[in-house]
């Protein structure tokens, strides 16, 4: 077989997570390395933008006098917040559009379990663009985790393609699967489930594959084919999908049900713009996950002649703002993340971008537009606002750690059942003012609760300040060889 764009072995032995997050993936074998592409990959697959490498935190050093300052600054932001009603910014909606439920799940801030759009403007803060048809959006700082404007983030809807992120970043480090040069000769079963319809990438039984061709598959073609020939070298499609569900409970996820691994329709499968952002932002932590996600063009092993040399032929990435196809305009600082398109969902995508030193995360999901290729334009739109308006708006809500990141020693407290944050008071003014109200006597029962309540999110402001949680730098990328 003519070996094709092959990384180096150690390059899927390397998470490159960071101290916010324990790994959630399986234990691995063997020495970690820092990954990086081979010189033959390197010509072999072609990226839109120079692919990124992973170095430590970006936050530069911060003097304690400036945190404090910081700190300050943030309670008095906060403290605002808990004393004044959330600015929500209704859409028109006619008779027969469907729309989201009253009760929403309130994983990351009791804002975020509000209908309608929610964006919290400070002074000079530009207006959300208008014309934004999603029913369900968000765009977030990927660093800090903080959510800047969102639209019914967590309505439960279906996925499709995007849930390839959660399947990535689920399968991608298991010993199976190592190292990215590793062959598997495609059985007649592997391919037997494949739904009606399903994007393919060309897979053929009784040929072999590397993982490394595996996974150009899943992220350029969002091949189901491919998906469900990983999903068997991990052990199935029933086991795959129970560990993408731990997985994503693993995540705080939790509105996400998981049906089929790559996202087909199927009756209960749902997800939503809250959970496809984590699923992305887990996955960027790992430098395989970041490369895939980010390639635009490659090329794929083709049908075995006989008596002939294996020929392959060349795919590009279904991400429109990476590759500019069809008349979409590239998005300037685009590294990944993926898109999706079925009859019941609808277009979904989650992006990811840097401008400036920030990274954003923006996820869009089935706008109701007739404009060709609406869900990358209003994507685009809500980067652009997004990197207007950072430091200028105040958060709605916030990205959380995985569960077992909250105390470090996998027994820390997650999101509960209820959808609540399994925090009193944080992210909820409302509890706040109810909690102060009925713990005192009419207005000085009031002021201690306000003044406890500005005490308890000064604290908070200084462990934002302080903590260190991004993603690997985006912006310095390896030049092009």
């Amino acid at each position: 077989m003519n070996q094709l764009h092959t990384p180096k072995a150690s390059r899927n032995q390397e998470t490159g997570r960071l101290s916010f997050m324990e790994s959630v993936s399986p234990p691995r074998s063997g020495r970690l390395a820092r990954g990086g592409l081979s010189w033959r990959y390197a010509r072999r697959v072609i990226p839109s933008v120079s692919i990124f490498r992973s170095t430590g935190c970006t936050f530069s050093t911060v003097s304690a006098l400036k945190k404090t300052a910081l700190a300050v600054t943030s309670a008095a932001l906060l403290s605002s917040f808990v004393v004044s009603p959330a600015s929500a910014v209704v859409q028109d909606t006619s008779d027969d559009t469907p729309q989201p439920p009253a009760g929403m799940s309130q994983v990351g801030g009791e804002q975020l379990g509000r209908t309608g759009t929610q964006v919290n403007l400070g002074p000079g803060a530009p207006v959300l663009p208008k014309d934004l048809t999603g029913r369900s959006w968000m765009v977030s700082d990927a660093e800090s985790g903080e959510v800047l404007a969102s639209h019914n983030p967590h309505w439960r809807l279906p996925p499709a393609s995007t849930l390839k992120m959660l399947f990535a970043d689920t399968v991608m480090p298991s010993p199976e699967l190592q190292p990215s040069t590793l062959e598997y000769t495609v059985k007649d079963e592997d391919l037997a489930d494949l739904g009606e319809g399903s994007s393919l990438v060309g897979i053929k039984e009784n040929l072999s594959y590397t993982v490394h061709d595996l996974w150009l598959g899943v992220f350029l073609r969002s091949g189901n084919d491919a998906v469900h020939v990983l999903a068997s070298m991990y052990g199935g499609v029933p086991k795959t999908v129970r560990d993408m569900q731990a997985q994503a409970e693993e995540l705080q996820a939790l509105d996400t049900t998981v049906v089929s691994p790559d996202g087909y329709d199927s009756p209960d499968q749902v997800s939503s713009a809250y959970d496809l952002t984590l699923f992305a932002r887990s996955g960027l932590q790992n430098a395989d996950f970041r490369e895939y996600c980010s390639t635009s063009t490659a090329e794929f092993p083709g049908a075995k002649e006989k008596g002939k040399k294996r020929e392959s032929f060349g795919i590009q990435n279904t991400n429109r703002l990476l590759t500019g196809a069809d008349g979409v305009t590239p998005y300037k600082g685009i590294a990944g993340v993926k898109n999706g398109y079925t009859t019941h969902a609808g277009n979904t995508f989650t992006g990811v971008a840097e401008r400036d030193g920030r990274v954003l995360l923006v996820t869009v999901m089935n706008p109701s537009s007739k404009e060709a290729h609406a869900v990358y334009n209003e994507a685009a739109s809500l980067l652009d606002w997004g990197f207007s308006a950072s430091g200028k708006v105040t958060p709605v809500g916030e990205l959380v750690p995985p569960k077992s990141a909250v105390t470090g020693d996998g027994t820390g407290k997650g999101a509960q059942a209820d959808g609540s944050d399994g925090s009193k008071g944080k992210h909820g003014p409302a509890k706040t003012r109810q909690a102060a109200a009925a713990g005192g006597s009419g207005g000085v029962g009031v002021a201690l609760g306000i003044v406890g309540g500005v005490l308890v999110l000064l604290a908070g402001a200084a462990f934002l300040v302080n903590r260190r949680w991004p993603l690997p730098d985006l912006v310095r990328r390896r030049p092009r060889r």
